[in-house]
């Protein structure tokens, strides 16, 4: 079955995407359910949520769009927090979600790490004091 993905991105702004996630999550899942969604997935993302729905039919997302908990739900959000558009895979746009890239230096060498000094017991002996002319190795 072949799925219209609609994605519904809110970035954390004066407060953080999680606490709109957790005050809207039922409603909008609720509504998604009666509305012919047939896959759905929360994703937290570095910069905020990602809700990530999955209809049979374009006409049922905008069903979804234009029910009063969606509409209320999405006017909680400031307009420079909110993307909504067709697709996964957060602010990618991708057809599925985005691959998490390389590590950065995975597989790179390790710095050279100088060794420690070695930590002595007590200060080094200083020869014992000698004339002038004197050999120390025999004064005792």
């Amino acid at each position: 079955m072949d799925l219209s993905w609609w994605s519904i991105e809110v970035r954390d702004g004066e407060h953080p995407a999680r606490e709109w996630r957790d005050a809207h999550s039922a409603a909008l899942i609720e509504a998604a359910v009666t509305h012919g969604v047939r896959d759905w997935t929360w994703r937290s993302e570095d910069f905020g949520v990602v809700f990530e729905l999955g209809f049979a039919d374009a006409s049922d997302w905008e069903r979804f769009r234009q029910l009063p908990a969606v509409v209320a739900a999405l006017d909680a959000v400031a307009p420079d927090s909110l993307y909504v558009y067709r697709g996964r895979g957060g602010s990618a746009g991708a057809v599925q979600p985005r691959r998490r890239g390389p590590l950065p230096g995975l597989g790179a060498a390790a710095l050279p790490i100088e060794p420690e000094p070695p930590i002595l017991a007590r200060p080094p002996l200083e020869p014992p004091f000698t004339r002038p002319g004197e050999d120390p190795l025999l004064v005792a």
